[in-house]
């Protein structure tokens, strides 16, 4: 018989399933790790197992995932017990966020070898093909599986361009002054520009931009799925945004700091393109002190440009249509 997961995490003891082949797929606290292992999940479950999701900004776009059961990331002493009648314990990393499991559970695995492997493909694509070929599935989709919530409409506003200048470490952040000028120059072809970063984040982005654009901040990720996917466009660091915005095949620009970052990181659901920094730039120790001044505000504009040339669906169109352009 089936437990809910979020049940059974309150009140510890292994979970039960009718007779099917079952995973639990453990996510990453980051939000671009979690949309990309949403991959393994989504063709899995296409796959006909029993799967369960654990992880926190997973369950707060889980309204949004309605054919998969998901609950919040479990403690550790909680996990050890909840999860041992899975055939399989799937997670990114191989200590973390839970730890030890290879003590526990003959079927953990984890996905390190995959994420460094020498391969010219992104992360949906190396999961999508991981998954295929560990449980001998016939295909894999490159698709988390996300389902619009009711009421939305798909790039319902196509001129709006969202911004997103943060990123989780200063190491990914390109200037915020060019930022600014990207969003004066979108603004002038008369496109609508509004920039969205964290709470924490938006007092001194509202100093940088002043009263000149709208800056928002959203109390979840199910409020920033919503505004994305009305959206006509995304521009923003190297970020979980980002793959939230390519995961709900928004057509995304995403600006990198190196070239095999972007190989590996790059959003990879929907149509999308990518900024480096120039390849004049010589040595490392150069390209990573002097990255952020090596991308123009004008190579930024000519990537975006070429991105809008390229044909979309109309904003009638939905998730799953987009994606298989």
């Amino acid at each position: 018989m089936y437990t809910d997961p979020a049940k059974s995490l309150s009140h510890p003891g292994p979970l039960t399933w009718p007779d099917r082949r079952s995973a639990a797929i453990v996510m990453s606290p980051a939000l671009g790790d979690t949309l990309n292992m949403m991959v393994v999940a989504h063709n899995l479950w296409l796959a006909g197992w029993c799967v369960h999701v654990f992880g926190d900004h997973a369950h707060a776009l889980a309204a949004w995932f309605p054919h998969l059961r998901i609950a919040p990331l479990p403690e550790q002493t909680i996990a050890s017990f909840a999860l041992q009648s899975f055939e399989f314990v799937i997670q990114q990393h191989r200590d973390s966020p839970l730890k030890n499991f290879e003590t526990w559970h003959k079927g953990f695995l984890d996905l390190h070898d995959v994420e460094y492997a020498d391969s010219g493909l992104c992360m949906a694509e190396r999961f999508a093909k991981f998954t295929a070929a560990r449980f001998g599935l016939k295909n894999a989709e490159v698709s988390t599986g996300i389902r619009p919530r009711p009421g939305l409409v798909f790039r319902k506003y196509a001129t709006r361009v969202a911004l997103h200048p943060a990123a989780s470490s200063g190491d990914k952040r390109w200037l915020p002054s060019r930022f600014v000028d990207v969003a004066r120059r979108l603004r002038a072809v008369d496109l609508s520009v509004e920039f969205t970063m964290l709470a924490s984040e938006r007092t001194a982005w509202v100093r940088a931009v002043g009263n000149s654009f709208p800056t928002r901040h959203f109390e979840s990720t199910a409020e920033l799925a919503e505004w994305l996917y009305e959206s006509g466009w995304f521009i923003g660091n190297d970020s979980g945004v980002g793959h939230l915005a390519s995961s709900l095949c928004i057509p995304t620009l995403t600006i990198f700091r190196r070239r095999r970052v972007s190989q590996r990181w790059r959003p990879g659901f929907a149509a999308a393109a990518v900024v480096v920094p120039p390849w004049w730039l010589p040595t490392a120790a150069l390209k990573e002190r002097f990255w952020r001044e090596s991308i123009s505000v004008r190579r930024v504009l000519k990537a975006f440009s070429r991105l809008r040339s390229k044909r979309f669906p109309s904003v009638d169109s939905n998730v799953c249509e987009i994606a298989k352009l």
